[in-house]
């Protein structure tokens, strides 16, 4: 498949967005708090392109993440797989951009992070070479909510 990157003003973003909330349905109702992709809107992920990366492999879109530098860490939000395409190896695809990106901005690892209820998700991401690193508690929650994981890059 091919990798794009997307403009803040690509009219393909409306497609993403729509893969986004497509492939993150299934958390409804298994999440607590439900998942910030409610609140992600066509504006917000211009936005994202702007401020960070988005990148969709396709055409037509049918994987995409979001990648944002931070200070230590390329973070990776977002990552969707639309159903149709899951374990055709998409996931590691877009993990070789971020990759590539994060040496880009000389970063050494890759961070994202994943709900708590998700397990399965961790156990993905940890078969890609994550490994939890920490927990996260969204706001008005008393326990943690989010786990952290982390890829340390080769830095030879």
């Amino acid at each position: 498949m091919t990798p794009t990157q997307h403009a803040p003003t690509d009219p393909k973003l409306a497609d993403i967005l729509d893969l986004i909330r497509d492939s993150f349905a299934y958390m409804d109702g298994r999440i607590d708090p439900p998942s910030s992709m409610h609140t992600l809107t066509l504006e917000r992920l211009a936005q994202q392109a702007a401020s960070g990366e988005v990148w969709s492999l396709g055409p037509p879109p049918v994987a995409c993440m979001i990648l944002t530098p931070h200070p230590g860490a390329l973070y990776l939000g977002k990552m969707a797989i639309a159903p149709s395409h899951r374990g055709m190896g998409l996931a590691r695809q877009l993990i070789d951009i971020a990759r590539s990106r994060a040496a880009a901005y000389d970063l050494p690892r890759l961070e994202l992070q994943s709900r708590v209820e998700l397990t399965e998700v961790h156990t993905r991401f940890a078969a890609l070479g994550f490994r939890q690193t920490g927990t996260t508690t969204h706001a008005g929650y008393d326990w943690p909510t989010s786990i952290v994981m982390q890829l340390d890059l080769d830095t030879d």
